[in-house]
């Protein structure tokens, strides 16, 4: 039952940037070389933005508190927030940053990316408020090695989210140093949902196979949703495992935001207290509608047209 008291579902924490998507690309880039790129989409970027569209999208009454620079990308972002029904108002506008943005460059179901971070690298803990988090149910974090600032309380900003009563999620995203250094101690006792994909897992833990991975953050661990691409995601819990194939789109446009709305899927039933594997269910059909439009975002415009595309596209419900 939800609280009343609650006004959002989902309290997000995390990067905000905008995409500058380019497809349909001749060939890989070359140093000192020019190629062309026969289409080009600018919108909503980043892990926690685009969750948070997405999961406003599926139903859940949903907060970002992140930054961004008083500039036309800034605009973009807020604007597309709102107009997916996401809550805004603990964003906060930086005077001394410009707002991040990532060039994308697509092929097919893989891409390269190259972000520069911007005001998003300067969100501090201190800017995060219990009374903001009291407002929730439930705290989603996105990109632990994109926000230098926020990194090293990412524990403690959870350890006050599970006192002031949240469940918690977290998707730790990709490493652009490659370092991998991780406070597992320090984090995943306080995370209720952790939602890496395969690779990120084994490059997080040393590993080279995932039962392995897994078996490494046991101890640790709550439930753990295994993002696994084309071939669906694997469900850990309690030290039993359950994979579920890939809901399949015949006809990708692009795989941006695919991961990230796996985890809007996910944690959209999570906070409606649906069985597990209902979560996971819903995951993977909200990752393969994702690869039906270019960027994250644009083929998820309301509940129904989801559910539309699952019909259609990915058979789902037939």
């Amino acid at each position: 039952m939800i609280n009343m008291q609650k006004t959002l579902d989902v309290a997000v924490v995390g990067e905000l940037n905008v995409d500058v998507i380019l497809n349909r690309i001749d060939s890989f880039p070359k140093m000192g070389a020019e190629i062309l790129a026969r289409d080009m989409t600018v919108a909503l970027g980043s892990s926690s933005a685009i969750f948070a569209s997405n999961l406003s999208t599926l139903g859940a009454k949903t907060g970002f508190l992140g930054k961004v620079g008083r500039d036309n990308f800034g605009e973009l972002v807020l604007a597309s927030l709102e107009e997916k029904g996401v809550d805004t108002s603990a964003i906060i506008r930086s005077e001394q940053h410009h707002t991040g943005a990532t060039i994308v460059l697509n092929y097919e179901e893989d891409r390269a990316m190259v972000t520069y971070p911007g005001a998003m690298a300067h969100l501090g803990a201190g800017e995060i408020s219990d009374e903001w988090l009291r407002r929730a149910r439930h705290l989603h974090f996105s990109s632990y090695y994109l926000q230098p600032a926020l990194r090293p309380d990412i524990g403690r900003m959870f350890q006050r989210a599970k006192a002031l009563g949240l469940t918690t999620s977290m998707d730790p995203q990709w490493d652009p140093q490659e370092e991998w250094a991780f406070d597992f101690e320090g984090i995943l006792p306080y995370v209720d949902v952790f939602l890496p994909n395969e690779k990120e897992l084994l490059l997080l833990t040393g590993k080279g196979e995932l039962q392995a991975a897994l078996g490494a953050i046991a101890p640790l661990a709550h439930i753990v949703a295994v993002k696994q691409g084309s071939r669906g995601s694997l469900l850990w819990r309690d030290g039993q495992s359950r994979h579920l194939p890939a809901f399949l789109n015949k006809n990708v446009v692009d795989a941006i935001g695919a991961g990230d709305s796996f985890n809007a899927g996910f944690i959209s039933r999570f906070v409606q207290g649906a069985p597990l594997e209902a979560c996971q269910e819903f995951g993977n059909l909200s990752g393969a509608v994702s690869t039906a439009a270019a960027g994250g975002t644009a083929a998820f415009k309301s509940l129904e047209s989801v559910l539309s595309i699952a019909r259609e596209k990915l058979g789902y419900g037939k």
